[in-house]
């Protein structure tokens, strides 16, 4: 063990000392245009695979025959994955979507998570002991012959430390570093010059949002990195029994190779095999979706690929929540305090159709341009997501909103910023896997309740502001609709109706009575005072909505459902 250690310190030492590798796309290119060798055929490989595959899907693509399905499906697969790393990651985003993509082509698109062919062993254990600085013999007492997951950029296998723990170690496929900054350069070239011929505005963005993925692929692939995101991601979940992440063994890590505790879960990618193991996919997505919400709006760091492949499902439940795992934490990201917080805001904008705070949202977070014209902007707004929002929250589809929203960005000066890029991928991975164990779901559903419990718990001075400018009128006066608004979601937050008003309720009064809660008494005396006089309108209505609220008749029936359903009924 002495020698171990000993061994993999002097390795960790060597490796930390040589400069990480970085995306960058000037240099990058300058390297590569000086070398035509080595981008000629690559450019007619990947023409000529994606000229054959789109004539596939144009000629087959409409069949309504199962088996012709399955060998495009098949044919979609194979393209992908002989293109390498940088096309692989399209499609597992592809594979998280299956309001996007077919069924048949889902089960297929799926393998691109860890289901990949696998590269020779004998590399993989060079790699290894060049990496950790000895034999592999040394390092574990048992490591198999063949790997349990291929992904696009390594293999990881299930070892034993010796008479210790089962490990996942993790092992980069070999000369990735070239192969990514080849391939970024051309996916870059060609869609910047293609940009102007795709049904696309995204502004000047299209290059910067390419950039970012860039940049992340190669963060991905300095396991250092990755361990150093891991350590920090599970800080912030430390003290969240319902969400798991493994350990880092520094001492067996590297470069190119990352060692972590082993994950014994279920991946989370069907609903009948989660029923099968006895787990509850409603829980389980419920945690992840919240777990995602965390991440954006409290921490400002979060996973930015959180495929099924990536998700455990872990046994056991935490009230209304299942236990989850999180893996691979190559692709993070963070996100500023002034976006989390107008992420906040927008949420609570959105659900309350208030179109016209929801354009400054937009445009205080980069979607449109400081000069743009809101006023002109608020009616289609209203038009394609008051009109996908519906009658109540449930109705939300993230999906809808998208397509609907891609027609508004080609029409009105609308960009997606390149910063917005990881946490769009994010948000839309975490809703497609959700989506795989709940065709019914709808993200907003639990985005919603979560933003109103903690505005209405003014939990951080943050929040607290929030909370006056979304209760407050610009003239100071107090929106009932709102409060009531944010009321009615946190009673009826879904699985248990009910169960988090009284403990918000709670919170919200503490807050009311305390030193931070001085500005909200002071306004809340301001708006029942008009003409120096007592608004006795306001303080019934106020008064009216607090009493239908917290009745003690409705506050006993839904304690009685939680202990009960039947005798709530």
């Amino acid at each position: 063990m002495a020698e171990r250690t000993s061994l993999a310190n002097t390795t960790r030492s060597k490796d930390a000392s040589e400069a990480r590798m970085r995306y960058s796309p000037g240099k990058d290119a300058r390297w590569l245009l000086l070398r035509p060798w080595i981008y000629l055929p690559r450019v007619i490989q990947i023409i000529w695979a994606l000229t054959g595959l789109v004539v596939s899907l144009l000629l087959r693509g409409r069949s309504k025959d199962s088996e012709v399905q399955r060998k495009l499906a098949r044919t979609l697969l194979r393209t992908l994955t002989n293109l390498g790393p940088c096309f692989i990651k399209v499609g597992q985003a592809l594979s998280t979507r299956p309001d996007l993509i077919r069924r048949d082509w889902l089960d297929e698109l799926t393998k691109l998570q860890d289901d990949l062919p696998s590269f020779d062993h004998a590399i993989a254990l060079q790699t290894v002991e060049t990496e950790l600085g000895a034999p592999v013999e040394q390092l574990f007492e048992e490591f198999p012959n063949v790997p349990v997951a291929a992904a696009s950029l390594g293999q990881v296998y299930k070892a034993r430390l010796h008479g210790q723990h089962w490990v996942a170690v993790k092992v980069q496929r070999p000369n990735l570093a070239f192969i990514l900054r080849r391939d970024m350069v051309l996916i870059r070239t060609l869609g910047v010059l293609g940009a102007p011929f795709l049904p696309l505005n995204l502004g000047f963005g299209l290059g910067e949002i390419i950039d970012e993925f860039g940049r992340s692929l190669f963060e991905e692939i300095d396991y250092y990195c990755e361990a150093d995101n891991a350590e920090r991601f599970s800080a912030l979940f430390a003290d969240n029994p319902a969400v798991t992440i493994p350990k880092v063994e520094r001492l067996l890590s590297a470069r190119r190779v990352l060692t972590t505790s082993w994950i014994h879960g279920t991946k989370m990618r069907d609903r009948q095999e989660l029923r099968s193991q006895r787990l509850n996919p409603p829980a389980l997505i419920r945690t992840g979706v919240i777990s995602g919400l965390q991440q954006l709006l409290e921490y400002g760091y979060f996973h930015a690929d959180p495929h099924p492949g990536n998700l455990f499902a872990l046994s056991g439940q935490t009230g209304d929540l299942g236990h989850v795992a999180y893996v691979d934490f190559g692709m993070m990201d963070s996100i500023s305090d002034s976006d989390r917080l107008t992420l906040t805001a927008a949420v609570v904008h959105l659900i309350n159709k208030d179109f016209s705070a929801l354009a400054n949202d937009f445009q205080e977070l980069g979607f449109l341009a400081p000069n743009a014209d809101l006023e002109s902007i608020i009616p289609p707004l209203r038009e394609v997501l008051g009109g996908s929002l519906g009658d109540s929250v449930g109705t939300f589809n993230f999906k809808a909103i998208t397509d609907r929203f891609s027609e508004l960005m080609y029409d009105y000066p609308f960009r997606v910023p390149a910063r917005f890029a990881l946490i769009i991928r994010a948000v839309v991975s975490q809703e497609g896997l959700a989506l795989r164990l709940d065709p019914d779901f709808k993200i907003i559903a639990v985005a919603y309740p979560y933003v109103a419990k903690r505005l209405l718990a003014g939990d951080t001075k943050e929040m607290r502001e929030k909370l006056l400018e979304v209760l407050f009128d610009s003239e100071g006066h107090l929106r009932l609709e709102r409060l009531e608004s944010l009321l009615d979601v946190v009673g009826s937050d879904a699985p248990t109706p009910g169960a988090e008003l009284i403990p918000v309720a709670g919170a919200g009064l503490r807050l009311l009575l305390s030193k931070d809660g001085a500005d909200l008494r002071r306004r809340m005396l301001l708006t029942l005072v008009r003409d120096d006089r007592l608004s006795t309108e306001d303080l019934r209505s106020l008064t009216s909505l607090l009493g239908r609220t917290f009745s003690p008749r409705r506050i006993a029936g839904r304690m009685l459902q939680q202990l009960n359903p039947l005798a709530a009924a």
